[in-house]
């Protein structure tokens, strides 16, 4: 075995599962501005920024196997309230407090980190704890 790892190049999907998929996927939609890459009645693919994929899945609608065209794709499901980021520019932060304002999202805390960045969080439709990022929070970002 050579002491090379093969390379991976980023997070390309992210999922959530949701108790509403319309709601969940409107609620991104208007968010993000995002493009739906796919839908069906088990989830919903939706581009975020040109480079990864926020999949919202309905709950337990995927805990079988899921025959597609090529193959399976294993069970999955989850539940609870999770966590996920979205990276944004420093000089966005304001008229992203300004969009949150306007969709009626109340921002739940905002936090300064060490680094420099600053986070604004607030909960989607499902309860699920969103941030918006600015450079700083992570020594990677």
């Amino acid at each position: 075995m050579s002491g090379r790892h093969p390379a991976v190049t980023g997070v390309l999907e992210t999922a959530l599962y949701v108790d509403d998929l319309a709601r969940a996927g409107g609620f991104y939609e208007r968010l993000l501005d995002a493009r739906t890459l796919l839908t069906d009645e088990r989830m919903r693919a939706l581009d975020v920024a040109g480079r990864q994929v926020l999949l919202l899945f309905l709950k337990r609608a995927s805990d079988g196997p899921n025959p597609v065209p090529g193959g399976v794709i294993p069970p999955h499901d989850a539940d609870g309230r999770m966590h996920l980021a979205f990276a944004v520019p420093a000089d966005d932060l304001a008229a992203w407090e300004t969009r949150l304002e306007d969709m009626g999202v109340a921002v739940e805390s905002r936090v300064r980190a060490p680094r420099g960045g600053t986070s604004l969080y607030f909960r989607d439709p499902d309860g699920h704890l969103v941030e918006l990022a600015t450079p700083g929070i992570w020594e990677v970002y």
